[in-house]
């Protein structure tokens, strides 16, 4: 997986949907509201994210695990980290699909009532995250899971993101806000419906945007219960290994891997990608070079099985 670029901005190719094209832009005001006879000042900034799909769906992202539509888990569930992090405690770094099948269904190591819940959340597990070692996103998450227990949270949501739609599309509508800026259910709602259009009624778009406020909360992004509020997450090493593995199989390139919106969702500044980057050499998980403008990143040491994807 090497390949080299000069540092460019390139606009998106036409003619692909709007859901993988878009320059999301958040336009927003400043705002008092009183709560408890406090003030609370909803600030949001003009700021725009480029796609999590600069090129739209394609067959390498698809090979490596990407799921792409309009259909998501968030109608009924969130990231469920705790489930995650309570199947992977059951199981060994190498365990088969089967295994983790029957952890979950016949072991029940998630607690769960009836077998008909164990089914389910097995299900909804593999829709974020496959639970299956064949799939290569998985695999470097499960490899990266084991040696980075601060960026558990961050794998986790940047996994849930190439693979759940309807999550990916409310990037837009948290990314950019400030740290301590008031999250905003609206923006989060109409992202969703620029995604999806009108498939889903306002009930379910209402569910979707809930389960995602709480995603984004366990992923650390958001705080708070009833007024939820941004918060800066903050990378780890491995996090940001697994962001470049992501946005080079969603069509980055170079150099602007390091600026990408993958990378922004760990809310890292372009110095400190490159800070990151250059420990995740260090460690082993990547090799990278530099020569002036000109960067090369080579992620076959984080996935070998990618010459096969």
């Amino acid at each position: 997986m090497r390949y080299q670029s000069h540092t460019t901005t390139k606009a998106p190719p036409a003619r692909l949907p709007a859901v993988y094209c878009t320059i999301f832009t958040r336009r927003c005001q400043v705002i008092a509201g009183k709560f408890a006879g406090d003030y609370i000042w909803r600030m949001v900034i003009d700021q725009q994210i480029p796609s999590l799909f600069p090129v739209g769906p394609t067959p390498l992202a698809e090979r490596a695990g990407f799921r792409f539509g309009s259909k998501g888990t968030h109608t009924s569930r969130t990231i469920m980290l705790s489930e995650l992090a309570a199947t992977f405690a059951a199981s060994a770094p190498k365990s088969t699909r089967a295994y983790y099948a029957s952890a979950i269904i016949e072991a029940n190591c998630l607690g769960k009532a009836t077998g008909a819940t164990r089914r389910l959340t097995y299900q909804r597990l593999s829709e974020l995250y496959a639970l299956d070692p064949s799939v290569p996103l998985f695999q470097v998450l499960r490899r990266l899971w084991d040696i980075d227990e601060a960026g558990r949270p961050l794998l986790a949501v940047l996994c849930a993101l190439a693979r759940d739609p309807l999550l990916s599309a409310t990037v837009s509508a948290v990314i950019p806000l400030p740290a301590g800026a008031e999250f905003a259910r609206g923006p989060m709602k109409e992202a969703l419906v620029g995604a999806v259009g009108n498939r889903l009624n306002d009930a379910i778009l209402d569910k979707v945007a809930r389960n995602a406020a709480s995603s984004w909360t366990q992923s650390g992004h958001l705080e708070g219960r009833t007024f939820k509020f941004r918060r800066s997450v903050h990378p780890t090493t491995p996090s940001l290994a697994y962001a470049l593995y992501l946005g080079h199989l969603a069509g980055f390139k170079g150099q602007e891997l390091l600026s990408c919106t993958w990378v922004m969702v760990l809310d890292s500044t372009l110095a400190s990608a490159r800070t990151l980057a250059l420990d995740a050499k260090r460690i082993g998980l990547i090799d990278l070079r530099t020569a002036g403008d000109i960067l090369e990143i080579d992620l076959d040491r984080l996935d070998p099985s990618y010459r096969s994807v």
